[in-house]
């Protein structure tokens, strides 16, 4: 498509935090520049995170569906397990990017333990949480077999795609939950399926999904411990307005 695009073409501005669905060697290959809005969504797409701990911790959406569907009898048996939040550990993919970060500076207060995957071992020099006793750089299957909450923060690329599947579910804690606000690509949907259906963990928080919607034959909207939201981690209303004003700024610059 960029190869159609009128020689006047001298900007292409992703709306958005993710490369992924732009050609970029096409586009340098014209003289065409690329920018994108990396920071917008930073602290609305961390308290998406955070909205879905609190919600699992509470077990709000199958209390809530009980009462929708007129039953109420977990006013008189407790039916789902609920449990404070403080001195569990949240896991961070990708947890040392801007995101991330963000995440951990909710988690934090919260009185949660803060463990994030990297593969050199350390967080960047500097990092405002580098020597934080509450917040600790351990391997991905550490965090995974260690971590209460599990939450996928890293981009899509060739590395991380399908990278979240049977192997790295398993690994999880059986109370575990996955909670994704990055792409859904990052995680193998096919094999995720098949986890939640057999239990392996308690639940998944999916705001993004490899095709958004679903296709309507999707189990995802049918398995009982599989929770859908339609991608809006970046869509409050101050979060959008902020997307147009820094979309313009960057077009202007």
């Amino acid at each position: 498509a960029v190869q159609k695009f009128s020689p006047n073409v001298k900007l292409m501005c992703e709306a958005g935090t993710g490369y992924n669905n732009i050609p970029i060697a096409d586009a340098r290959a014209r003289g065409i520049d690329v920018c994108n809005i990396p920071t917008y969504s930073t602290e609305s797409v961390a308290h998406m995170v955070i909205t879905y701990v609190m919600n699992f911790s509470a077990a709000i959406f199958q209390q809530a569906k009980m009462l929708h569907e007129g039953n109420q009898s977990n006013f008189r048996v407790f039916q789902h397990p609920i449990y404070e939040i403080t001195n569990k550990k949240i896991g961070l993919i990708g947890g040392s990017g801007t995101i991330g970060t963000a995440v951990a500076d909710v988690a934090l207060p919260l009185g949660m333990d803060v463990l994030i995957s990297s593969r050199s071992g350390r967080l960047p020099k500097g990092h405002k949480y580098e020597n934080n006793d509450r917040v600790k750089v351990v391997p991905l299957d550490e965090l995974l077999a260690s971590s209460d909450f599990v939450s996928i923060n890293c981009p899509l690329n060739s590395e991380t795609r399908h990278s979240i599947g049977d192997r790295e579910i398993r690994l999880m804690k059986p109370t575990a939950f996955l909670i994704n606000t990055a792409r859904g690509a990052i995680i193998n949907e096919a094999e995720l399926i098949n986890c939640m259906k057999d239990k392996v963990i308690a639940g998944a928080g999916l705001d993004t999904q490899e095709v958004e919607p679903p296709a309507a034959d999707s189990e995802l909207w049918t398995i009982d411990n599989v929770f859908l939201t339609p991608h809006i981690g970046w869509r409050r209303l101050e979060t959008r307005q902020r997307l147009v004003d820094m979309t313009t700024d960057n077009i202007e610059s």
